[in-house]
């Protein structure tokens, strides 16, 4: 990964200003001690946000900048009540960053995750998340991430019989960069929310940075 190209391409093709989280994914490197391969503090300077692992509880490692690269930033006016690190079952390390954060007495929880390449541990990782979930105060999650899944209907790891609840938003084609037929990045949110809009972010920059399209969405809150 070009770091540096990263970055650029956050500041000049991605950002959004009204953005509330970024969630990014294999943003440390996979083998271990899994350093960080971003620079955190530009990327608070560049958007405003917030980087939710400076403790190190929060991380994989002492190297590391989130949880088995998934990094996770929010505004600052979101008052953060819990962050928590889900493992999920795989050959592979996967894992879920889950932040409880209230605003204007809005309760809300964001979960994001990178699940498995097979379909069978999907829902494996999809049903613990859900179980999760469950033990956790009822409240609309907003659940995102790369998904790994490439049916626009999402198949039963995104089914309530997994999840045990109903997520819904759109299905757009994010992979690959060059030409997007495949849906396998994803923002849903549980019933009474609403994604209002998920957009596929392209450009020149874009393209060279990843072998993902990076998507940008709008949830409509529940009440």
């Amino acid at each position: 990964m070009d770091a540096e190209r990263v970055l650029n391409v956050l500041s000049d093709e991605v950002w959004q200003p009204e953005t509330d989280a970024l969630f990014l994914q294999e943003a440390d490197a996979e083998q271990p001690p899994q350093r960080g391969v971003l620079d955190v503090h530009r990327i608070e300077a560049i958007t405003g946000l917030r980087h939710m692992h400076r403790d190190r509880t929060l991380r994989s490692t002492d190297e590391s900048h989130g949880f088995l690269g998934v990094v996770a930033f929010l505004r600052p006016d979101w008052a953060v009540e819990a962050v928590r690190l889900v493992d999920l079952p795989g050959f592979c390390p996967r894992g879920a960053v889950v932040i409880d954060a209230a605003r204007q007495a809005r309760s809300i929880r964001f979960c994001a995750t990178h699940l498995s390449l097979s379909q069978p541990l999907r829902i494996a990782q999809m049903r613990t998340l859900g179980q999760h979930f469950q033990r956790c105060d009822r409240r609309q999650t907003i659940l995102c991430g790369d998904f790994n899944e490439w049916r626009p209907w999402g198949g039963l790891a995104l089914s309530r019989r997994v999840l045990m609840d109903t997520f819904r938003g759109p299905a757009p084609a994010s992979f690959p960069v060059g030409r997007a037929i495949l849906p396998l990045d994803r923002m849903l949110t549980n019933t009474p929310g609403r994604v209002s809009e998920v957009k596929v972010l392209d450009g020149p920059g874009i393209r060279s940075a990843s072998d993902h399209r990076p998507i940008y969405g709008r949830i409509t809150l529940d009440g």
